[in-house]
């Protein structure tokens, strides 16, 4: 069994040495535990540093992608390079590493796909009221959405095994944690939680620059992952509201028709009609986004399968 633990870096070379001196060499279960850095186009001397401090395989953009396509790069990378088990964690030592065996132990135990490490956000004495409160918002909002109980969806220190590695996709340049775990709710993969320690904050966040940003940018990721996985759903309520809407407008002037008082209300006519228009043209967008959505399932269906062939090939 090989145990990889990836970090997506850029420009880390200031805390990455403490980051790595915490890793573990040796953790129960498995046979082989070895280091990936990405580094995302980094200009200080990240790779560098990460090579003198003994990363295993260092992968490099040629210019900085993002975080979400740096962790994508790790995954495809650790499973280039035969991992059974891939934990990602943060360049910043956010995380406390003595906790990784925690992390993997439900995916040895076969209990879980994805395990996902839950910060003591409540005690966390580096988060603000506010950041405490949104983070708490936003896991509730992804636990509904992916019918999961993650406790901490933003949490970037999680583990997956080889499988659920295999068919993750990544869409959204920004992040990766919201997405995943969507992603994986709505196929039914097995996702946990475990609590995990936290170190002392070595530099503020660089993911996102104020509150209002973090806000929009998670909204606008929940939503569109909302919209790849459950268009039906999303275009057809929007139909329905519409076209019943329209329906009660209808009914008003109806009333007000048969009650001889009609030509006074033939703005609810006008919009009725326009609210009936765009509600059917929604509810027809609906089935057709369906449709690209059930061929984007067979795509990845193909993707994965093609994975798991070079697997038996090798």
């Amino acid at each position: 069994m090989k145990l990889i633990i990836q970090i997506p870096c850029l420009n880390e070379e200031e805390v990455l040495p403490e980051t790595l001196m915490a890793l573990p060499r040796d953790v129960p279960g498995f046979d082989k535990v070895e280091w990936l850095i990405i580094d995302d186009g980094s200009t200080d001397k990240t790779v560098e540093v990460a090579k003198e401090f003994g990363a295993d395989h260092v992968v490099s953009h040629n210019r900085t992608k993002g975080l979400a396509r740096a962790f994508t790069t790790g995954i495809y990378k650790s499973l280039e390079l035969g991992a059974d088990v891939i934990v990602n964690t943060d360049g910043d030592n956010q995380y406390q590493a003595a906790d990784i065996p925690k992390l993997v132990e439900p995916i040895l135990e076969g209990k879980s796909d994805i395990v996902v490490g839950a910060r003591p956000i409540d005690t966390h004495k580096h988060f603000s009221a506010t950041k405490k409160f949104l983070q708490k918002l936003g896991s509730a909002v992804v636990r509904q959405v992916s019918h999961t109980n993650v406790l901490d969806a933003t949490s970037g220190f999680r583990a997956m095994n080889r499988e659920a590695a295999q068919r993750m996709m990544v869409y959204n340049e920004y992040t990766y944690t919201l997405e995943t775990i969507i992603q994986a709710g709505h196929r039914k993969s097995s996702i946990s939680s475990v609590p995990v320690r936290v170190n002392e904050v070595n530099r503020p966040s660089r993911l996102f620059r104020s509150i209002p940003a973090y806000i929009r940018q998670s909204l606008i990721t929940i939503v569109r992952i909302y919209v790849i996985y459950r268009p039906f759903h999303f275009f057809g309520l929007i139909g329905l509201t519409l076209l019943t809407s329209g329906l009660v407008l209808g009914a008003r002037f109806l009333y007000y028709y048969l009650t001889g008082d009609g030509a006074g209300h033939i703005q609810s006519l006008i919009l009725m009609s326009v609210l009936l228009g765009i509600g059917f043209q929604t509810i027809l967008i609906a089935f057709v986004a369906d449709l690209f959505a059930a061929n984007r399932k067979m795509l990845e269906e193909i993707r994965y399968l093609q994975r798991k062939t070079m697997d038996l090939q090798n």
